[in-house]
């Protein structure tokens, strides 16, 4: 289903009701800057929410809102590229769904309002420096913190008692948080018996094939990767995860739909949702220094059992039982 299609979807039962408010409001213009692709299996549930949570308050595109989509697609030239594009469109504001792109949104203009709807750690990112007061022209949500990374491992070591050596997989280029998401790994690895912490750092697929075959020349090991996910490596790690037949874990629900094993992380598409509140508030006149940095209120826990059986993995029931969300 594609974006139009979305559209279509929240704005029937949303956005009718408040058609008359609409109808007497001036156009305004929203550029949307995705560091992903149009194809992600999640930006479908993400992009719905954000319209869903437009149309409630009365923005209906091809009414009083007019919306530019870039996409990126994991490639930092081309989401530069994008923002500069955006930018010269003029829009009222942009929403940017990574580190990435809020970054690259923000080389190009400092006086357009900026949301990032997934901004990982804001400050650590250097994306604002003054949390309760936003300086400049940016404000948003951030996706993740440090401790969720030891939390994910302890997750993995549950999901595979046997696990003793572990791989974090990351884009030097995009992971700007990954120092300090290292640091919560190997600050949690000795009580869980995980004796070996790998840093595979990967900036094409050559780089993952070359990481996890030197990795899984020995036993016991299971993979970390660490945020933004990059769909033009999902297919690729997940093909060899299942080869080596490797315990995986990401923050990331798009890498278990296409295969993975698990992801633990913020719910995207509830940001999303509370990010059309900001929106709606610029739009509306609000200043950038009135919308505060808000923090992750909801983390999911998603396990693929189909993938779990094909490497000869018994989850554990308590750990099922505590899932949001098994994919057979």
């Amino acid at each position: 289903m594609n974006r139009r299609d979305f559209i279509t979807l929240v704005g029937g039962a949303a956005a009718w009701p408040l058609a008359a408010r609409a109808q007497g409001e001036r156009m305004r213009r929203l550029g949307v800057l995705a560091g992903g692709a149009e194809n992600d299996p999640g930006s479908p549930a993400a992009t719905a929410a954000l319209w869903e949570g437009l149309a409630k308050l009365g923005w209906i595109e091809g009414r009083n809102l007019r919306i530019d989509f870039r996409f990126g697609a994991g490639e930092l030239d081309r989401i530069r590229a994008d923002a500069a594009e955006l930018v010269s469109l003029a829009p009222d504001v942009i929403v940017a769904n990574s580190a990435a792109a809020t970054k690259a949104a923000q080389q190009q203009t400092q006086t357009i309002p900026i949301v990032f709807t997934a901004g990982g750690d804001a400050a650590v990112n250097g994306l604002v420096r003054n949390i309760a007061r936003p300086e400049g022209n940016t404000t948003g949500f951030t996706t993740s913190e440090p401790s969720a990374a030891g939390k994910s491992l302890g997750l993995l070591k549950e999901a595979a008692p046997h696990l003793t050596r572990v791989a974090i997989v990351f884009n030097p280029e995009l992971a700007q948080t990954a120092p300090s998401f290292i640091a919560a790994i190997e600050a949690a690895a000795p009580a869980l018996a995980v004796q070996a912490i790998i840093k595979v750092p990967v900036r094409n697929a050559v780089d993952i094939v070359r990481g996890i075959d030197a990795f899984a020349t020995e036993p016991n090991g299971g993979l970390l990767m660490l945020p933004p996910p990059n769909a033009g490596f999902v297919e690729t790690i997940n093909q060899l995860t299942a080869k080596y037949r490797l315990p995986a874990i990401s923050s990331s629900r798009d890498i278990v739909a296409a295969g993975g094993l698990m992801a633990y992380g913020t719910d995207l598409a509830d940001l999303s949702r509370r990010a059309a509140f900001y929106i709606d508030r610029l739009l509306r006149g609000a200043k950038v220094t009135e919308l505060p940095i808000q923090f992750p209120t909801k983390y999911v826990l998603v396990i693929n059992v189909k993938t779990a059986k094909a490497i000869g993995l018994t989850i554990p029931e308590s750990l099922l039982l505590r899932a949001d969300e098994l994919i057979e």
